[in-house]
């Protein structure tokens, strides 16, 4: 099992993960997956790219984008921004992550965290910010097996959702 950068070598697992997540109606975490992959490899270039703050979406700062495969299929998708804004900080945090519906609950999600935050070391991240909503228990246990401490609990949009700080 293995984080890995965006690349075309991936494009119909990609394609495939993307269609089973929108079939299950829920929303697409993290949001790179939301990207538009009509042409898949300006896709993968752009993904790439936004580590260096390359073509980056207007208000949004440098992230690195992974994907995690195991035994040649893509699991899910992490993100790491390298920094936080003002809204970052409140909510969204370092790290983005979602593990595709039908791999949930096997450990996974643990995995992939695990190895972003050795890479988050990579980019001089002495510590992270994750945020979840509070009802996503299985994120929170993710979180804290990666030795994440909560630090609050606030309201965005009518949600209650909780900040977790993993040092590094």
């Amino acid at each position: 099992m293995k984080l890995i950068k965006p690349c075309v070598n991936y494009k119909d697992e990609y394609l495939d993960m993307l269609t089973e997540w929108k079939k299950s109606g829920e929303e697409l975490i993290p949001w790179i997956l939301n990207t538009d992959s009509s042409d898949f490899n300006l896709m993968v270039e752009k993904l790439n790219g936004w580590s260096d703050g390359v073509g980056l979406p207007e208000g949004f700062v440098e992230c690195s984008a992974f994907w995690l495969i195991n035994n040649d299929k893509l699991i899910g998708a992490i993100d790491i921004r390298h920094r936080l804004t003002e809204a970052l900080s409140f909510r969204g945090g370092h790290i983005g992550y979602g593990i595709r519906p039908s791999e949930r609950k096997k450990g996974y999600a643990s995995i992939m965290l695990s190895l972003a935050i050795k890479e988050c070391k990579k980019i001089g991240l002495s510590k992270v910010l994750i945020t979840c909503s509070k009802s996503n228990i299985g994120s929170s246990k993710t979180i804290i097996n990666n030795g994440g401490i909560l630090d609050s609990e606030d309201i965005n949009d009518g949600e209650i959702f909780q900040r977790y700080w993993i040092e590094i």
